[in-house]
């Protein structure tokens, strides 16, 4: 496990570890995803739950609505309340890791950059990233490997 793949919350009392590499990594640029960040997009590194390793501290599980109406839970630091993954849908064995929470977020790129259409204008995407008005097909996209740890994660093997 590289230092490159360890994160934590802004105050420092969650702090977590990814004993592999995520599964793949999506820049997400849905209305949604801008409004509950207060950004442009969010990075999400999806891997397995199993997979996240707390060093210290744990998050709070937060119901957060979704236009969908669909369950979405985002983990946050209980002390300065920092987003550090989520579980959209409610599938505990999977989560999205905010790349950003990471020490070397730098380490985890975008694998596709997704609802491109909600885009912020000024914002331009890079011309070696694969781009998508919504969403994606998974088994075109995906990495064979990552397609099969995600159905052995979900039970679909």
């Amino acid at each position: 496990m590289t230092s490159a793949l360890s994160g934590g919350c802004a105050c420092g009392q969650v702090r977590y570890a990814l004993a592999t590499p995520p599964m793949f990594v999506n820049c997400c640029h849905c209305t949604d995803c801008q409004r509950q960040t207060g950004t442009a997009f969010v990075i999400n590194a999806l891997i397995e739950t199993d997979r996240i390793r707390l060093t210290a501290g744990a998050p709070e599980a937060v119901p957060t609505p979704t236009p969908s109406g669909r369950p979405h839970d985002v983990y946050r630091c209980p002390t300065c309340s920092t987003a550090l993954w989520s579980d959209y849908g409610r599938r505990p064995p999977l989560r999205f890791v905010r790349v950003g929470t990471l020490d070397h977020p730098a380490a985890l790129p975008p694998d596709a950059h997704i609802f491109t259409r909600s885009k912020l204008p000024w914002m331009v995407l890079p011309a070696d990233q694969p781009a998508f008005d919504i969403f994606y097909d998974m088994a075109t996209q995906w990495p064979a490997d990552s397609l099969a740890r995600r159905r052995a994660a979900l039970g679909d093997v």
